[in-house]
């Protein structure tokens, strides 16, 4: 006989459970775990301290959240519903609301470095109510475009996967930054001289070095995610 399959556990499937502490809503938790997760990171946040800051016990909080997995998926779809997706405009500017789409995504994963590191542990965030929200509103985007249903969701998808690749490594860059209380710029210039003499024999990274010697690191990385966005659009551009 075989053996029975396990539901995935997720906070989005189960029954939520009836609210016995009016002062302490699950909505309150989530609320407290975000700020918890932007002051103190990933590497902190434990249902002991979270119920802490709250004034209560870890056992109230399991009333509202069955774990600290549940708790994480919560937080991930409460900072997805920071993102501004434009109404779907239609063909003629399809690619300024979908750049827009970009920079709303690694605006909020900068204000949160910490969602970087929890995208792949999160079980079913596809079903939180503020995510499926969004992705909906994309795909209205990318069909006023001119796309079909299902190649309007590998756009959308393809988009998402380079947004959230490459600020992946700028929520590093910035977390490690905060660790060690120093700024890009300082940063910058440390590595500038270790990489030049590193790069002595090789022309074209110490020719690349010499270029960006006086840019803003911050506007480096700008202007790097802007043409990752604008070649992709570019390439669906022809899809169309």
């Amino acid at each position: 006989m075989p053996a029975q399959k396990q539901p995935i556990p997720s906070v989005w499937t189960r029954p939520r459970r009836q609210q016995q502490q009016p002062a302490l809503s699950r909505e309150r938790i989530v609320a407290e775990a975000v700020k918890l997760l932007d002051e103190e990171g990933i590497d902190n946040l434990s249902m002991r301290t979270l119920g802490t800051r709250l004034n209560a016990g870890a056992t109230s909080l399991y009333r509202h959240v069955a774990n600290k997995d549940e708790l994480i998926e919560l937080v991930v779809d409460e900072v997805y519903g920071e993102l501004r997706v434009p109404e779907a405009a239609g063909r003629s500017d399809w690619r300024e609301a979908a750049a827009g789409c970009a920079d709303s995504l690694r605006s909020m994963i900068l204000r949160h470095p910490w969602v970087a590191s929890v995208l792949g542990q999160v079980g079913l965030a596809e079903l939180g109510p503020n995510l499926m929200r969004q992705s909906d509103r994309m795909l209205a985007l990318f069909q006023a475009a001119g796309f079909e249903l299902g190649e309007a969701n590998q756009a959308m998808g393809t988009l998402i996967s380079y947004v959230v690749g490459m600020t992946t490594s700028e929520a590093a860059l910035l977390s490690m930054l905060a660790r060690l209380g120093q700024t890009e710029e300082e940063l910058a210039a440390q590595v500038r001289e270790a990489a030049m003499h590193a790069s002595r024999e090789l022309p074209r990274l110490q020719e690349l070095d010499e270029q960006l010697l006086n840019d803003d690191p911050s506007k480096i990385r700008d202007r790097d995610f802007r043409y990752g966005v604008d070649r992709i659009l570019d390439g669906l551009a022809t899809r169309l």
